[in-house]
């Protein structure tokens, strides 16, 4: 079976609503079933049913053979047990065969599954800033790793095996009543003349009934304590990760204390969620340990009168009490995967969530983009007031026309700021830091606070140069040409941008694998920033003060390598010491309002954009 392509697009149009998580990922999982590989998700689901039937039916074929066998015990048989013990074999070979298959196949439809909605997810996360807009934005979507890692694997994983243990249950169930029926002929209501037809299966039932009601009133805190208890343990292992990703500033500063305390607040929480979730199990649990003690017991004590007065054998009496044991459990699915029901929706609610506070994202930048004309320019930008609209312009310019910025809070940053970029400008931009980052995001699309008009330019993408380049655990060779893959550019090439941002020294370890963002300064990675620069050529380049850590020297010859190299390129450089005046054109100086009022909040949308 080939693995999983990439997902089909599922039905984006629903908005999220109180619909429980599980019936939403069902939904969502629709697309899985039928997308362009739908025959052979379908024929794994199918050969797994008929796996799960094969196992019903040796099920029903052992009850047969266990009444035989106390059948045959019972008249001291040595001919009929030979032939049984021969006959168990065969029964024993085949339920070793069909139990390996199912396996193989079940397994083979979890990991589909999962591949598959991962695939989806990361196509949505990873796409359009979402894994950075989201942390900027309100709702139900903590440590979206997590939940891609962990929730998905929880949710596939449990869905899979409760689907089976269902049909599996109903199966049996449907099976051994017929047989219960057959077997426990009828019985008299204590102190009445009323006779009671198959009176093993009501029993059955009422056991099962009064032990499911039971059970679901004590498992009812179940599903609220694990969901909490997952989210305090993803908050603790996130809490890790950043203490080890900040490991070098942590120890410059001899922050192991504070790390300690702020590690034990969140095993702390993780331990509350625990106590939490042990109520809960304690009632259920201890509840399923009476249930199940006494039911191997009770069938034989109400059968017992019967097989006393001689109205069945031993092996139908055997046979009655494995029926009654099959029914019950049939019955008792529910309370026997409370536990399990409880931690597949919590995952399920997590997933969803995620998946519909990404759509959000993308519906607000749908709406964003509707007042496009066919040119690229905005038809009616005051339809779209209260929103940041990012357009494509067909001229070779960067435009910002009548652009506010705000803080979250709304406090104003940068009011009615219009600006026009020719192809080939330089220009210095420098000021207040929260001004000038905040436009660099803006342009980039990671800040969604204010309103009005961004027209990128036509043809290829800007290239955005931030404070401190993200590098990747890998060779030397990838980082450098992250995003693009490294086979796209030569050696030689290579050699050349390190170079240019004086890193020739790195240039005979480009094929060694380290983590770089530990491996190098924070000067080295800034120069590797500029690297990326000198060897992927964009038109257009956004620098972030990603050369204030330059010395003076450093910043000139990098400035003059950039204009030698790439002398028609558009270069917007963001720098707090607006030093090299001479190298620009233009140099802006953008500072906030000297009033700073509040903007009005923008009105109720089905975006989670806080």
């Amino acid at each position: 079976m080939k693995p999983a392509a990439r997902p089909p697009a599922p039905p984006t149009s629903t908005p999220p609503t109180a619909r429980p998580g599980g019936a939403r990922l069902l939904r969502l999982a629709a697309a899985w079933w039928s997308g362009e590989r739908k025959w052979e998700v379908r024929g794994a689901i199918l050969l797994l049913v008929l796996l799960t039937l094969a196992q019903v039916a040796l099920a029903i074929w052992i009850s047969y053979w266990n009444r035989d066998l106390f059948d045959a015990l019972e008249r001291r048989s040595h001919t009929e047990l030979l032939r049984l013990v021969g006959l168990f074999m065969l029964i024993f070979a085949l339920t070793m065969g069909v139990t390996a298959l199912h396996l193989h196949v079940k397994r083979w439809i979890q990991l589909d599954w999962r591949r598959w909605l991962t695939a989806l997810l990361l196509d949505h996360w990873l796409a359009q800033g979402h894994l950075y807009r989201l942390q900027l934005s309100s709702g139900e979507h903590d440590n979206p790793d997590g939940r891609i890692a962990e929730d998905i694997r929880i949710a596939t994983e449990v869905a899979v095996a409760l689907a089976h243990s269902l049909l599996y249950a109903l199966l049996i169930l449907g099976s051994f009543i017929d047989i219960l029926l057959s077997v426990s002929g009828s019985a008299l209501l204590p102190g009445t003349a009323i006779a009671v037809p198959g009176y093993l299966v009501v029993a059955a039932f009422l056991y099962a009934g009064a032990g499911a009601l039971l059970g679901l009133m004590l498992g009812r805190p179940l599903i609220r304590s694990t969901n909490r208890l997952q989210t305090v343990e993803a908050d603790l292992r996130f809490g890790l990760a950043q203490a080890r990703e900040h490991a070098e500033p942590i120890a410059l500063l001899h922050g192991e204390p504070h790390a300690r305390r702020e590690a034990a607040r969140l095993f702390d929480a993780v331990g509350r969620g625990w106590d939490r979730q042990t109520l809960a199990y304690l009632g259920i649990v201890s509840f399923s340990t009476g249930y199940g003690t006494l039911l191997p017991v009770f069938p034989i004590l109400l059968a017992a009168p019967q097989y006393i007065a001689g109205m069945m054998s031993l092996g139908v009496l055997m046979q009655a009490a494995q029926a009654f044991q099959r029914l019950t459990s049939a019955l008792s699915w529910p309370i026997d995967n409370l536990g399990e029901l409880a931690r597949w929706r919590a995952s399920a609610d997590r997933i969803v969530s995620l998946y519909e506070d990404m759509l959000a994202l993308e519906r607000r930048d749908a709406r964003g983009a509707e007042g496009r004309t066919a040119d690229g320019a905005e038809a009616a930008p005051e339809q779209d007031g209260q929103r940041i609209v990012r357009l494509v312009s067909p001229h070779p310019e960067l435009a910002i026309h009548r652009l506010r910025l705000t803080t979250p809070a709304g406090e104003i940053l940068l009011d009615d700021f219009t600006l026009r970029v020719r192809r080939g400008e330089r220009i210095l931009i420098s000021g207040d830091p929260a001004v000038t980052v905040s436009l660099f995001k803006a342009v980039a699309g990671l800040w969604p606070w204010g309103r009005g008009e961004i027209s990128l330019p036509a043809g290829r993408e800007p290239m955005f140069v931030p404070q401190r380049p993200f590098l990747t655990v890998g060779s030397l060779r990838t980082v450098l040409s992250y995003p693009q893959p490294a086979e796209r550019f030569s050696t030689a090439s290579l050699h050349r941008a390190l170079e240019c941002a004086g890193l020739a020294w790195l240039a005979p370890r480009l094929d060694e694998h380290e983590d770089w963002s530990r491996e190098l300064p924070l000067r080295a990675q800034q120069r590797l920033g500029i690297a990326r620069v000198f060897l992927q050529q964009p038109a257009w380049i956004f620098i972030e003060e990603a050369t204030d850590a330059f010395t003076l020297k450093e910043e000139v010859d990098t400035l003059e390598l950039l204009h030698h190299e790439l002398p028609s390129a558009t270069l917007l450089n963001i720098s707090r010491r607006g030093r090299q005046n001479h190298f620009y054109d233009r140099r802006l100086l953008l500072e906030r309002p000297r009033e700073t009022p509040r903007a009005a909040p923008p009105p109720p949308e089905d975006s989670s954009e806080a």
